[in-house]
């Protein structure tokens, strides 16, 4: 019954998605991450974005053709001009016209098509605010781990030595040991207080750093511990293949390229200009003399239309020359970071290796101080040595974690809504 459990726990565990397993650790909430992310304000102007680009994509729509009035009250004057306007005849006219231009046939198309290119441009733009978002957010709540442990480990070890120091004192008090070893001591105690200082600075910046950046996420008083980093599951090129697919940038200026293509048959479709068709409707001499007609008014397409048509194909070249660049760039990014996350697991490796051996070697040194075999000095220096592994093993612990993290976030397979 026990090994059923287990294996059904292990068949959960490994159906979960990739991030829900990583936010039952070290890292924030998934619902408070995300709604940090949607509240940074790089992704907040992202949104605005969106909305004006979605109603722009809706006046294109509609078209940039409005109907119009116009109106043309007269007092006409009619006589022969004698003395003291003896003879003439004043009447009331007007004229009435009411106009609109008409979007010859494909062109509505092509609006609605240039619309709908600007709005999938913005939201991957949103997306990709999104993304930016996360990574800065991970680099911040990371810093702040590495800072929290480098911190933990310096203020284990200056308690270490003061309680070492406090024996000392009492021996020399004794006669049982030489005031030298107790100032080497206190030497040694100090640095490490300035240390663990300097840590708790460190700290204390990242800490602000997090908190202004991300209010919305709250930071324990005590940060997590690190556990031992896995690599990631599956192929380095799936991992590779899955960034450069997901990529907001690429999509962001493939569709800006796809708009700038629409607008440049647009603006040559433009070099048929829309007519504008009205019907017009007047009243003379005091309404003896009515009518009514259609009027037709019929543009000329000139030089100005044709420049702007190459201007748009232009700008669609360099639209798709930024994507394919900007593809090359994501590339290269997603190889190293892939790699970059293969290679922190093996340094990390060695650096627990490292660990190990130094605090199997510090065990040696202290037995042998105990014994008299080696002296203070050597003693400290073996401290010291432990010290800087113990730290350089917790740096790569969190390089390791970040690295893959990073791989995760930038595949979006971690704090991203889709």
């Amino acid at each position: 019954m026990k090994n059923r459990c287990l294996a059904f726990a292990a068949l959960l565990a490994a159906s979960l998605p990739v991030h829900a397993v990583y936010a039952q650790g070290f890292l924030p909430p998934q619902d408070r991450a995300l709604a940090a992310i949607s509240a940074y304000a790089e992704v907040r102007a992202a949104n605005a974005d969106v909305e004006q680009a979605r109603a722009r994509a809706g006046a294109l729509e509609a078209g940039p053709h409005e109907t119009q009035l116009t109106l043309a009250p007269l007092r006409r004057r009619v006589g022969d001009g004698g003395a003291g306007g003896i003879g003439n005849a004043y009447y009331n006219e007007w004229e009435v016209e009411l106009a609109r231009p008409i979007r010859l046939p494909g062109k509505a198309e092509l609006d609605r098509k240039s619309g709908t290119h600007g709005t999938k441009a913005a939201e991957l733009r949103q997306g990709d605010a999104e993304h930016q978002a996360a990574r800065t957010l991970l680099t911040r709540w990371m810093d702040w781990l590495r800072a929290a442990a480098a911190a933990q480990t310096a203020r284990e070890r200056q308690d270490s030595l003061a309680r070492e120091q406090a024996a000392l004192t009492r021996r020399v008090k004794l006669g049982d040991a030489a005031q030298r070893e107790l100032d080497q001591m206190n030497a040694a105690l100090a640095s490490a207080e300035a240390e663990w200082r300097t840590g708790e600075a460190e700290v204390l910046a990242c800490r602000l750093a997090l908190t202004v950046g991300f209010p919305q996420i709250p930071v324990p008083a005590h940060a997590p511990v690190l556990p031992e980093p896995a690599p990631l599951d599956g192929t380095a090129q799936s991992w590779m293949d899955r960034i450069v697919d997901r990529s907001h940038e690429i999509g962001a200026l493939e569709e800006t390229a796809a708009q700038h293509d629409t607008l440049a048959r647009r603006a040559s479709a433009d070099r048929r200009p829309d007519p504008t068709i009205g019907l017009r409707t007047f009243s003379e001499r005091g309404g003896m003399e009515r009518g009514v007609g259609v009027v037709l008014t019929i543009p000329f397409g000139g030089d100005r239309r044709n420049a702007e048509a190459r201007a748009e194909a232009a700008v669609a070249d360099v639209a798709r020359s930024q994507a394919e660049a900007m593809r090359r760039d994501i590339t290269l990014a997603a190889n190293l970071a892939v790699t970059r996350a293969q290679a922190a697991i093996d340094l990390w490796h060695a650096a627990h290796a490292a660990r190990a051996a130094n605090a199997a070697s510090l065990a040696k040194q202290r037995r042998a101080h105990e014994l008299g075999e080696i002296g203070l000095t050597e003693r400290l220096q073996a401290e010291r040595l432990d010290a800087e592994s113990a730290l350089a093993e917790l740096r790569a612990r969190a390089d390791a974690h970040e690295a893959k993290l990073r791989v995760l976030i930038d595949s979006h397979e971690l704090w991203h809504q889709e």
